[in-house]
């Protein structure tokens, strides 16, 4: 990985445990809460799929419905949005796309889970069970958009809703409409990322807190990832020219760390991030380059292809 003091490569390798005490307290609460749940709404990030699911939440909702919420859609790229609503249907699970900044999907998947439970309802119905609301319950790791999403569907600024991870604390009842209940938690991220992978794609879309990773080290990965699978985008973004880009990258001389971090810097030089000296800015420049990625700036990209 990049160590930008020395632009040699570090030996130094992902390995974050972060599990604050309020995460383990609200674990307990939802398997408690889960006894008078009749579905499980899962949201995941439509850019990290995977990543973005807490095997934790598998372990304790075993049993139960489920509909898994690909939110943040607008963000990723539209054909491997498909690719993953297929993904979960090969697994016996419904997926649907939502945007809860726009509001885009939430009467698709408000459908969804009256669809969901319509057998469900039927027999109730034969028992003489008429009326009873379906009690859904929302779960998602931090900073997935599960605020704003509820808060679409509310119609009202129900849930806590802010830029820090983790920002919903108590649990509360939403009425989505006369047939369906909804029960929000605070978000749940796990004890430790095993994978240096997974813990890079939650640090890119903002997952994980900026204290806990180096911001030039997150950047300059996602720089890379970029440089990788969407090089285009990425030059037209910042006005890079492509075959100097394509240069630096096959240099043989330098290693490859240091030739990324270059073409990163000059990414910064066209942003104006330029300090005494006529040096880089690479705090400032690594600043760019996330918040424009997490915005969608750059393009729709996801970054788990199916």
């Amino acid at each position: 990985m990049l160590d930008k003091n020395n632009n040699k490569e570090s030996e130094s390798k992902v390995n974050i445990n972060w599990y604050p005490g309020h995460m383990a307290k609200t674990k307990k609460q939802i398997i408690e809460d889960l006894k008078v749940i009749d579905i499980v709404i899962e949201l995941l990030d439509a850019r990290i799929p995977i990543s973005s699911q807490n095997p934790n939440i598998a372990e304790i909702t075993k049993g139960k419905k489920k509909i898994i919420v690909l939110n943040k859609s607008d963000l990723a790229d539209e054909k491997e949005n498909q690719k993953w609503i297929e993904y979960f249907k090969k697994q016996g699970i419904r997926a649907v796309l939502t945007d809860s900044n726009t509001g885009k999907g939430i009467k698709e998947f408000v459908k969804s889970i009256e669809e969901e439970m319509q057998i469900e309802k039927e027999k109730q119905a034969e028992k003489g069970r008429i009326g009873r609301k379906i009690k859904a319950m929302i779960l998602g790791i931090p900073n997935v958009g599960k605020s704003s999403l509820i808060n679409r569907i509310a119609k009202k600024t129900s849930a806590g809703v802010g830029n820090k991870p983790g920002v919903t604390k108590q649990k509360q009842w939403i009425r989505v409409n006369e047939k369906i209940e909804l029960l929000d938690t605070p978000g749940v991220l796990w004890p430790k990322f095993e994978s240096e992978e997974v813990a890079l794609h939650l640090a890119f879309t903002g997952t994980i807190k900026e204290e806990i990773l180096d911001r030039v080290e997150i950047a300059y990965q996602l720089t890379k990832f970029l440089l990788e699978n969407e090089r285009e985008m990425l030059c037209n973004r910042y006005k890079l020219d492509i075959k100097k880009v394509e240069e630096i990258l096959n240099r043989t001389e330098t290693p490859e760390n240091e030739n990324i971090y270059e073409i990163m810097l000059e990414i910064g030089k066209k942003r104006g991030c330029i300090i005494s000296g006529g040096n880089i800015d690479d705090e400032k420049t690594a600043r760019i380059i996330l918040d424009e990625f997490k915005n969608g700036v750059l393009g729709k990209i996801t970054i788990e292809k199916c």
